[in-house]
């Protein structure tokens, strides 16, 4: 046994010995910081790095993805995992899996004349090449258990409360008597 069937043997495994452990929430978390003359963006999520950068026609200095292009690899590699995950606990055959996404952005979005275009990536497709010998109709059984499971997709698909915090460092304050 090698490659991806190896694989998901392992991740079978690793599935089985979670599923007998109690699960309590796990927080994740990310922090970017904008350095330098370019403005390229570092996150930085647990002991890995990604650069963050615009397009030389938006001031950057092309050393990166923009959000927007990590965002839709963000999408495939969740919907490629699932495709992972759910194969291993169905105990489907896979020999590969490609999953492709892509979206548009528009910069004038938002802008006078152009107010109903959205501001976000929009118009969001992925397609999913699978290699195995299952049926068609056991791939299709494994296609939706990843739609119905992926956190990402998921994410993507329903409305999110979102909280901010601003905290304004190095900023001098004035009494209201000057």
């Amino acid at each position: 046994m090698s490659g991806l069937a190896e694989h998901l043997y392992y991740k079978a495994d690793a599935l089985m010995a979670l599923s007998t452990q109690p699960r309590t929430p796990q927080p994740i978390t990310a922090t970017v910081t904008a350095e330098g003359r370019s403005g390229v963006r570092r996150i930085r999520i647990r002991d890995f790095q990604i650069l963050c950068d615009s397009r030389a026609d938006f001031a950057g200095e092309d050393l990166g993805p923009s959000a927007a292009e990590i965002q839709l690899g963000v999408l495939g590699s969740c919907l490629t995992d699932s495709f992972l995950i759910q194969a291993a606990r169905l105990g489907v055959q896979l020999d590969g899996v490609t999953v492709s996404v892509t979206g548009r952005i528009e910069p004038r979005a938002g802008k006078p004349g152009h107010e109903d275009i959205p501001v976000f990536p929009h118009d969001i497709a992925y397609s999913i090449d699978i290699d195995s010998p299952a049926s068609a109709e056991t791939i299709l059984w494994l296609a939706d258990e990843v739609e119905s499971s992926c956190p990402i997709l998921n994410l993507l698909r329903s409305p999110q409360n979102l909280r901010r915090e601003l905290r304004h460092v190095g900023a001098v304050m004035r009494s209201a008597a000057e």
